[in-house]
């Protein structure tokens, strides 16, 4: 396995105000639903205001009648009256009508608002980012993935992709709102009384400086918390995927402290987190319990002194100041959901804009079959600054040929045939392929010539025929059969209860080591490619499987140009020549015969396989 490169420098990630301003660039896409949110949300509140008005509009109208006041009440800044001429059970009738009609409207309304604020922000922009990132891994090179753990991606796709959604639905439309409804509360109780709107409303400065001060603290207690999450996944995933060694090794008890070392981590963390929002709230509900006791001491003051009406004033402007400390109130809710859609946005961004490192060029040469000719001309590679794994790499290999590479681990066997299909673009140097520098080839033309066999074979969870046309899912049953017989799987899978029917577990779950590498070698073999990489696809299996499966290759590999990492002699003496790397240099190649008569490293691994003097090699062949 190649040393992992470090992770995205976190020094390179925008500021805050880039965010939100990427952010709102976000939501602009939705604009069309998001107006229709919002005026929804501005049609409830002017039933909210307008049903008010009716009930303080009933008291005064009340107290009149029985002889508490003067003059028949004003509808609050609309300035009408009811007829004197009307009774006061039709008054009243109708008063209790509109309120009723109003409070029926706004349940109606609440649920459109609700239903188009979840079409939004869940069936539209949730459904779309993930998507949209997806599709960037997709083209994100294989150097992303070694750098950041398959927890961390996971956690990325699903809670970072729902904490930019919680920006929309909490954090923009939310503050919309409450800008709106604020404005409009300030404004309706100014036209109250101006006097007592200052009076009661005179703590929200303070309350404003706690917001912005609560904003600040707990900006870096959800960074670490999104850390913590990453951790806790990826221990989960590698708990779930490595349950067999867990098993086989009894350490079933180790694995669980583990994970709950890690699960609890997040959880002090959280707690953490909880407890300042648990302190903010209550504070900001303590200073808007302060503005109703000015509204009753100040307030009554001036309904006893007649400066303000009873129903249409004092009970009207308690109204909307409770509706005003509401609002209030989410500033705490608003402001944590900042914080966590910001860490999860940033988090998103990053993957949005990872580097494609490796991409078809902008004009392209298009190439939809190949030859097979690859050369290296002088060629390095380093999957990061201080990790060089190739050094100054030549090598010609005529169409047709096959080529066996041999070496210890990490002497760069994997890297030098990743370099092929463009995993990976050489750090200097050329890989030409049919004479053409790969980078100025079609990504797609370039690997849908090349048949890829890794030594860890990956199935879908799908048929067994989808898994074998995976890279051709245009080919015909016949195609696919001829496919499987070539890798030797034709006969187990008829075993199969459905035959290439069957459906797969995870992973190819149920299939031995040995029948899922047949089933990859099938894969590559469809593509009728012109190049064929194998790494090391017999390592995992029997001899008798690998004389099986070999037998079966010879027909595949007769034409193409074939590159197979391998360590074993049978393998080996297949190849037309051999090459051998120490610490990414190729130190030897030739033949079988050839090397076999020189001393050095493929003479001593050689020397290690002979039994008896003889060679461990293919049915039929003699001693080394």
């Amino acid at each position: 396995m190649p040393p992992a490169p470090s992770p995205l420098p976190a020094g390179s990630a925008p500021s805050n105000a880039i965010l939100v301003g990427r952010l709102f660039r976000l939501a602009w896409r939705y604009r069309g639903h998001c107006l229709l949110v919002l005026g929804l949300q501005l049609v409830l509140l002017t039933m909210g205001i307008a049903g008010l008005s009716f009930t303080g509009v009933g008291i005064d109208y009340i107290r009149h009648r029985v002889g508490e006041t003067a003059a028949p009440p004003a509808v609050g800044p609309f300035h009408f009256a009811f007829p004197e001429d009307w009774a006061p059970s039709s008054v009243l009738l109708v008063l209790a009508g509109l309120i009723l009609v109003l409070a029926l409207a706004r349940a109606i309304l609440n649920y459109a608002y609700a239903l188009s604020l979840n079409h939004l922000v869940q069936l539209k922009l949730v459904v779309d980012l993930r998507g949209e990132v997806y599709e960037k891994l997709q083209r994100l090179s294989f150097r992303f993935f070694d750098a950041n753990s398959t927890g961390s991606i996971i956690t990325r796709v699903t809670g970072d992709v729902q904490s930019v959604r919680m920006f929309v639905d909490q954090v923009l439309m939310q503050s919309v709102i409450m800008g709106i409804s604020l404005t409009v509360y300030v404004t309706y109780m100014a036209a109250l009384s101006p006097t007592l709107t200052l009076a009661c409303l005179a703590t929200t400065p303070v309350l404003a400086f706690m917001a912005v001060r609560f904003s600040r603290r707990i900006q870096p207690e959800y960074t670490r918390n999104r850390s913590l999450v990453d951790r806790m996944v990826e221990v989960f995933t590698e708990g779930v995927q490595g349950v067999m060694v867990t098993k086989a090794f009894g350490r079933e008890p180790e694995s669980q402290a583990r994970f709950d070392a890690a699960n609890r981590a997040c959880l002090e963390q959280q707690r953490g987190i909880f407890r300042q929002i648990s302190l903010f709230s209550p504070a900001a509900g303590f200073l808007t319990r302060v503005n109703m006791m000015v509204l009753l001491g100040y307030g009554g003051w001036l309904v006893a002194q007649g400066r303000l009406p009873l129903g249409a004033g004092l009970v009207v402007f308690a109204g909307l100041l409770e509706q005003f400390s509401g609002q209030v109130n989410n500033v705490a809710t608003v402001v944590n959901s900042v914080q966590q859609s910001l860490i999860g946005a940033r988090r998103v961004f990053e993957i949005l804009d990872a580097p494609v490192e490796v991409a078809s060029p902008a004009r392209p040469v298009r190439r939809p079959r190949l030859e097979g000719a690859v050369r290296f001309e002088r060629v390095d590679f380093a999957y990061g600054e201080n990790q060089p794994v190739l050094h100054g790499i030549d090598l010609d290999v005529k169409p047709g040929q096959c080529v066996a590479i041999l070496g210890a681990t990490g002497a760069g066997k994997s890297a030098l045939m990743s370099l092929i299909p463009r995993f990976f673009d050489p750090t200097a140097g050329r890989v030409l392929v049919d004479g053409l520098d790969a980078r100025q080839l079609h990504l797609d033309d370039l690997r849908r010539n090349i048949g890829t066999v890794f030594q860890e074979s990956f199935l879908f969870s799908n048929t067994v025929a989808a898994n074998i046309a995976f890279g051709h899912p245009d080919a015909t049953p016949a195609q696919v059969e001829q496919a499987a017989r070539i890798a030797a799987a034709h006969d187990f899978i008829m075993a199969l209860p459905k035959g290439y029917q069957t459906v797969l577990g995870e992973g190819g779950n149920g299939l031995s080591g040995g029948q899922r590498q047949r089933l990859a070698i099938a894969r590559a073999i469809l593509l009728e490619p012109a190049i064929l990489l194998l790494d090391d696809p017999t390592a995992a299996i029997d001899s008798g499987t690998e004389q099986e499966i070999f037998a079966a290759l010879d027909r595949a590999i007769a034409g193409r140009t074939t590159f197979i990492v391998a360590h074993r002699l049978s393998t080996l003496r297949r190849a037309d020549f051999i090459i051998v790397l120490e610490r990414g240099r190729i130190v030897q190649q030739g033949t079988h015969a050839q090397l076999m008569r020189e001393s050095g490293p493929y003479q001593h691994v050689a020397s290690l396989q002979l039994v008896d003097g003889r060679a461990l090699a293919a049915p039929g062949e003699g001693a080394a």
